[in-house]
């Protein structure tokens, strides 16, 4: 059980180059953005679309090429990635559908207005045998029921419970507006009839504890966010998780200057470990994160390493905001020197650029603005805009 010391630059950049935010770019196209996901379990997904989906904003920063196109075909044609659960709502690779076979078991025994689902939902499937996919739309149950978020109708929540249980999956997408189809239409019999790999819980948190260390890349064993949605998951099991992973040299210890806390990786970062510790010199490139990006799972981490505090304000109330409804880090290099509050324009196809935030201390060289311009030109065609319109100049 080997130990490592970082320096806290050092840290920084195993994080940044096991994410593909630093030097040249590690993932490339559609198979980058399978790579990608592959290593890192899941993307978190949201639908609000300000400047791009959240997924997608992931990607744009990570894959080179990478435009909204491609990851729809993975998710709908090709059919190699799948919309569920993991870190709430995410996407994933579809080989991953058999670790949740526990989630789909529990929503078929329960759930929010579980009767009255249950009364419509062979009606559901016998329509979308005879029509094919289907939207809440297109189904006549208007009842309104009890639901997760606020009271809805009965047509959406019997689609939902039974995306939520694995009998539907999303077929398609028009905007915002699901399409669902019977599961066996768009996943292999093999896959839809593979057996859990974990049945026992603990193992089963133990396989989900590993995968967040390696989708985040250096992770403590505290309460944090990287946990959200592990059922069942509690501070002793998860010391008991990271004691065994340690023991089955499936982790590795790691000291980080000025952290009193031990922090971890995986054991396949190895190699990027030592790579870090001989300090090369590695190219700068200017991003922006998404809201709800991988790395930022664990803010208190983030602020630690980084430096940099980030908070999400789409749900604080506008006279509470610090800085706007939709804004998005600005990483250069091994620092995050500012965000940015951009919105696509679609009608205009213009990128407002609203508002640029400086960290406090970050100078504003001609060569660190020539980046932020670059990186605004890469983001500009990632959201179709043909202009951009800077309203702080």
């Amino acid at each position: 059980m080997s130990k490592f010391t970082l320096t806290n630059e050092q840290a920084r950049r195993f994080m940044l180059l096991k994410h593909g935010l630093m030097g040249e770019y590690k993932f490339t196209g559609k198979q980058g953005i399978l790579d990608y996901v592959d290593q890192a379990g899941c993307i978190q997904f949201d639908p609000i679309d300000v400047c791009g989906k959240n997924a997608e904003l992931v990607l744009q920063s990570r894959v080179k090429g990478f435009t909204k196109q491609m990851l729809y075909e993975l998710l709908y044609e090709d059919r190699k990635l799948i919309d569920y659960f993991d870190k709430n709502l995410a996407i994933m690779s579809l080989s991953d559908w058999k670790y949740f076979s526990r989630y789909r078991e529990a929503y078929r025994s329960s759930g929010r207005s579980h009767a009255e689902v249950n009364a419509v939902c062979e009606d559901i499937k016998e329509i979308i045998g005879e029509k094919g996919a289907v939207s809440s739309s297109d189904l006549d149950f208007k009842d309104t029921v009890k639901w997760y978020w606020s009271d809805t109708k009965l047509s959406r929540a019997a689609l939902e419970s039974l995306y939520f249980r694995g009998e539907l999956v999303v077929h398609h997408k028009i905007g915002t507006r699901k399409y669902y189809d019977l599961a066996e239409n768009c996943i292999p019999v093999e896959i839809l009839k593979e057996p859990d790999p974990y049945p026992d819980e603990f193992e089963h948190m133990k396989w989900r504890v590993l995968r967040r260390i390696a989708a985040i890349g250096l992770l403590w064993n505290k309460p944090s966010d990287a946990w959200l949605n592990i059922w069942e998951l509690k501070a002793d099991d998860r010391s008991e998780i990271f004691k065994q992973l340690l023991e089955e040299n499936k982790i590795i210890e790691i000291g980080v200057e000025n952290i009193k806390e031990r922090l971890y990786c995986v054991e396949g970062d190895r190699g990027l470990l030592e790579k870090v510790l001989q300090n090369p010199k590695i190219k700068e490139r200017c991003e922006l994160l998404a809201p709800l990006d991988n790395m930022l799972w664990d803010r208190k981490l983030i602020k630690l390493l980084f430096g940099f505090e980030y908070k999400w304000e789409i749900y604080t109330p506008e006279p509470q905001r610090k800085y706007g409804y939709y804004v998005l880090p600005v990483l250069y290099g091994d620092r995050f020197v500012g965000r940015i509050e951009a919105v696509n324009d679609r009608k205009a196809k213009c990128l407002i650029v609203k508002n640029i935030w400086f960290e406090a201390g970050v100078r504003q060289t001609k060569k660190l603005i020539k980046q932020i311009n670059i990186c605004l030109e890469k983001f500009a065609s990632f959201n179709d805009c043909e202009e951009i319109k800077n309203l702080m100049q």
